[in-house]
């Protein structure tokens, strides 16, 4: 009985602490179909894949959501014009780097600006190297649904003026179509997630990190197990200071925001499994990397 509440616990304090960032990110989704055009995409981003890619890692400043709504916003952008490589930089860095998240950082750390520099560089680090390679490898969208991209195109490359009133319930039945579509698999790895945090102890991955390299890779486990949305992660991971190293902690800070469990889900409901497989391998290995060059430089 104990084991079942505590499980509940953790399943409802997700899912409540995600819906409100799944409810803004469905909400720019739908102000993305309704009024961002597919001519505006193509004049602000670069023709240049580097400069491209490197826009997608700064437009997160601007765009301020955790990774419970990236996925449905990254999704109309593509569906916008937005190339992959942009699009993917942008998903990852953007539940990372955005003010608010970076602000609790600081706090979490007790106003510590040099643990901010090194969760904001090596996630831009491992979202531009993650993009570029993604970028190569698929020249044709990976979306489940592309039939979507091209409709939105569509619609953008010939607008009609429409009422203020009927764009702004364009919107909003886009936001409700998009919140259900991506709620269930929200509370499904919310499931998933609580039932893992109840049944494996903690204990036993603590024991693991033993060197730098398995305690980082402790410390991406965690992140992914636990789930927790980027504005608050900030606080647990200060909670293991005085256990794992600066470069574990890192790995922690910036895997998590970019793949955690319902989040994987969510990109596998729009964008196909070879895509998505190829992303978490690539997020896992330049966030080790990178969690290994922090540990040397700050221990």
């Amino acid at each position: 009985m104990k084991t079942f509440l505590q499980l509940n616990t953790i399943f409802l304090s997700m899912v409540m602490e995600a819906i409100p960032f799944i409810l803004l990110g469905v909400l720019l989704s739908g102000f993305i179909q309704i009024f961002v055009t597919e001519r505006f995409i193509a004049r602000i981003m670069p023709k240049n894949r580097v400069l491209a890619t490197l826009v997608g890692c700064g437009i997160g400043l601007f765009f301020p959501s955790c990774e419970c709504g990236i996925v449905p916003i990254t999704r109309r952008l593509m569906g916008k014009g937005m190339p992959l490589h942009a699009a993917v930089a942008f998903m990852l860095t953007g539940p990372v780097i955005n003010p608010i998240v970076l602000f609790a950082t600081y706090i979490a750390f007790g106003n510590d600006w040099r643990m901010v520099g090194i969760r904001g560089f090596t996630a831009l680090g491992v979202a531009f190297c993650t993009a570029i390679i993604l970028g190569y490898m698929f020249k044709k969208t990976p979306l489940r649904f592309p039939e979507e991209s091209a409709a939105a195109i569509e619609a953008s490359v010939a607008p009609v003026r429409r009422p203020w009133g009927m764009q702004i319930k364009d919107v909003l039945s886009h936001a409700v179509d998009e919140f259900f579509s991506v709620g269930k698999y929200l509370v499904l790895g919310a499931f998933i997630a609580a039932a893992m945090q109840t049944f494996i102890p903690t204990t036993t991955l603590l024991h693991m990190g033993s060197n730098p390299v398995t305690s980082s890779l402790v410390m991406i486990g965690l992140a992914f197990t636990m789930s927790l949305c980027s504005e608050a992660d900030a606080f647990i991971a200060s909670s293991f200071r005085t256990t794992f190293s600066t470069g574990a902690l890192s790995a922690f800070l910036v895997y998590g925001p970019m793949i955690d469990i319902k989040n994987t889900l969510m990109l596998t409901a729009a964008f196909r499994g070879k895509f998505v497989a190829w992303l978490i391998g690539l997020v896992t290995v330049f966030t080790l990397i990178g969690s290994l060059i922090v540990g040397r430089l700050f221990g």
